[in-house]
């Protein structure tokens, strides 16, 4: 059983940026984490979680929420288990808590479709 942990959410005025975290220990479903697409997902209150973004295993390849694209950037460090979703110029529609997930394919925009899920980490931009 693969075991996430999100880290690096925060307050900050719109504009700023924040880089976020996801660490991941165990397997999930035989793979281990660095063999492992892996997402990021958002969901603001009152509202359903919606896809952000997903970097393949080798962080060869990404998939960007429109919302998102060209203001967040994923990477991932293998070595040490972690994907960095770094957001720049964040406004008050990024507020949400952030979950990063993996067992899933990059590509696939559904919640549902990704197996193993972190707790979350609450961002909260202001105006």
């Amino acid at each position: 059983q693969v075991q996430l942990v999100e880290s690096g959410g925060g307050l900050v005025q719109a504009g700023d940026s924040l880089r976020l975290s996801c660490a991941a220990s165990g397997r999930a479903s035989g793979r281990t984490f660095s063999d492992s697409a892996v997402g990021w997902f958002r969901q603001a209150a009152g509202k359903e979680r919606e896809f952000v973004a997903a970097i393949t295993w080798n962080g060869r390849s990404t998939n960007y929420a429109a919302s998102v694209k060209g203001r967040f950037t994923l990477s991932r460090d293998n070595a040490k288990n972690t994907v960095y979703l770094q957001m720049n110029s964040l406004n008050v529609e990024d507020t949400a808590v952030y979950y990063c997930a993996t067992n899933g394919d990059y590509r696939d925009y559904r919640p549902r479709a990704w197996g193993s899920w972190g707790q979350g980490t609450q961002v909260t931009v202001s105006s």
